[in-house]
């Protein structure tokens, strides 16, 4: 991979990767598949991955393992500017497949979605082959919202394999989606995985994103609270103070995180 520079927060290691930058490296390790075989992993989460993180040693080594870990959120950006790092910005999910399909309708690259809703995933796709004529839907199937048995899991690798996606989009929602990518990434014939959270269901139209400068400004958690507090309450109002009180001691030099 191109160099790039992270940071670490309580024991997880973030690239300070803009969208750009990951777009390229997309490209990269999709030109290059016929020769490294290779599936890439690509996680995407911001305050919520790295507090999963701290509270799960396992899951922690999943996703500092990733070839590459996309900050999507306020948190890990305003740690990195506290550690003196300028420059640097979210890559939120929808956009950075946006700025994929824009790539794809010039290069033709193909993607496939795997998880979400059946109404969703028609409803994304509807918008996007309007948006985006040339990049190539190969696939989508919306999993069983149980235990899937080692048979449908089967299934489902050969399913998206035949389908030769140049990339998989995962929305399984986190940590289950990351995880998922993980334990499957030796068996998908697939250049890069990606687990994109809410992403299906704001680029569908079926979930309404919150307003540029909410994003701008840190607000885009207090917005989608608003939008489903049922939902959000005890990562929003339990985890996140307490993120910000861990995140404090590590600053301060008060606690090490490893």
């Amino acid at each position: 991979m191109k160099d790039i520079s992270s940071i670490k927060v309580l024991g997880s290691r973030v690239h300070m990767a803009d969208i750009p930058f990951i777009i390229a490296q997309m490209d990269e390790w999709i030109k290059e598949y016929d020769e490294t075989k290779k599936c890439r992993q690509i996680v995407v989460t911001g305050f919520h991955g790295i507090w999963e993180a701290r509270k799960n040693k396992e899951f922690r080594s999943i996703l500092n393992s990733a070839d590459l870990w996309a900050p999507d959120g306020i948190a890990p950006i305003w740690v990195a500017r506290l550690k003196g790092l300028k420059g640097v910005g979210r890559t939120p999910g929808a956009e950075l497949m946006t700025a994929f399909f824009e790539l794809s309708n010039k290069r033709g690259y193909s993607s496939f979605f795997y998880g979400d809703t059946d109404e969703t995933l028609n409803a994304l796709c509807k918008t996007l082959k309007i948006k985006y004529p040339e990049h190539k839907i190969v696939g989508k199937f919306s999993p069983p919202f149980r235990k899937i048995t080692a048979q449908e899991d089967e299934e489902h690798i050969k399913m998206i394999n035949e389908a030769k996606p140049d990339v998989l989009w995962v929305g399984l929602g986190l940590p289950k989606q990351d995880r998922w990518v993980f334990e499957h990434k030796d068996r998908l014939n697939v250049p890069v995985a990606i687990g994109v959270g809410a992403a299906f269901g704001f680029l569908s139209g079926n979930i309404k994103r919150a307003p540029d400068w909410a994003g701008r400004y840190g607000l885009e958690w207090l917005w989608r609270f608003a939008k489903e507090p049922k939902k959000l309450w005890r990562r929003d109002l339990i985890d996140g103070p307490r993120f910000i009180f861990h995140v404090f001691l590590e600053l301060t030099g008060l606690r090490k995180y490893d």
